[in-house]
């Protein structure tokens, strides 16, 4: 038998739902589902086939057990699923294929689909409805696509940028868009690599646009302009590491020398002693005088 997607999302109890292949998660895969669902609401409902029993329908999981405990682990008692007919061969089946398929499916795809939807006539909370997303994070996508921003929408799907922080970015101007990054930081919305890469993604955008650029499959020659932009980016970039390294170079020259001419001060050598602290790092030490570890 093969499986039929049911034609509406359902809510099913969460713990009539048995995990038939169960397999071990990364913690930080998984913490990702969970701030995510937490967030912005369940982007995609699970696929279940129904299971009659004496004392009511039970579920067994084709996909989604990441979604699936993460709605366990924030305490919920249902969660949207699609429900289908297909017997056991047929589930383990539908399972790999959605799994391979949705490696290789780009995330921007997936969110380009909801405008699909609202340009074919549907509301905001239809959409919301048949994807098990939140209202709040359809109407930002779909105010994400019409300002054509890709570059944010793909830091969003991939949880790198909450749909509020996108959407405050997308209507500010310059001196606007690093406040919302302020924003988002006094906030706790960005923090640590996820604010790193916020920044570089407005950097991104502020140099090569809001879309993303993929690469050429028709087998046209590159620009030469866009070729000499990349040379000069890439050479900005080099030229300011050489100046980095060399200040910090000198700065080290300067500390080196300051050392040597203080340890060769008798009278500084004498209150080092009385304060207890002769001893020094080895390295240091060997770096200032070629000696021993201790000073002399």
């Amino acid at each position: 038998m093969t499986a039929r997607p049911a034609q509406r999302v359902e809510m099913v109890p969460v713990d009539r739902i048995s995990v038939l292949n169960p397999r071990v998660r990364n913690p930080r895969v998984f913490k990702e589902i969970i701030d995510s669902i937490s967030t912005v609401g369940l982007k995609r409902p699970i696929t279940v086939t129904r299971r009659a029993e004496a004392d009511g329908p039970f579920y067994d999981l084709v996909c989604g057990q990441g979604r699936l405990e993460a709605f366990r682990e924030l305490g919920e008692t249902e969660i949207p699923a699609l429900v289908v007919n297909a017997d056991m061969e047929d589930c383990l089946v539908a399972s790999l294929v959605e799994n391979c398929a949705r490696r290789h499916h780009r995330s921007l795809d997936l969110l380009q689909d909801i405008g699909g939807m609202k340009q074919r006539g549907h509301t905001v909370a239809d959409i919301a409805r048949q994807t098990g997303l939140s209202g709040e994070f359809v109407g930002g996508v779909l105010r994400l696509l019409e300002k054509g921003e890709q570059r944010l929408l793909q830091a969003v799907e991939a949880g790198q940028m909450p749909i509020s922080v996108a959407i405050e970015i997308a209507d500010a101007d310059e001196p606007g868009v690093q406040l919302a990054l302020q924003h988002a930081y006094e906030n706790n919305l960005l923090r640590g690599r996820k604010l790193l890469a916020a920044k570089r993604l407005v950097e991104q955008r502020k140099k090569r646009g809001k879309h993303v650029l993929s690469f050429r499959t028709d087998g046209a020659a590159v620009s030469s302009a866009s070729l000499l932009n990349a040379y000069r980016e890439e050479t900005d970039r080099k030229r300011l590491l050489v100046r980095r390294a060399e200040i910090a170079k000198s700065r080290l020259t300067f500390v080196t020398n300051a050392l040597r001419k203080l340890f060769a001060d008798r009278a500084m050598m004498e209150i080092l002693e009385s304060e207890g602290l002769r001893d020094m790092p080895q390295e240091l030490c060997e770096h200032l005088s070629g000696a021993g570890g201790h000073m002399s």
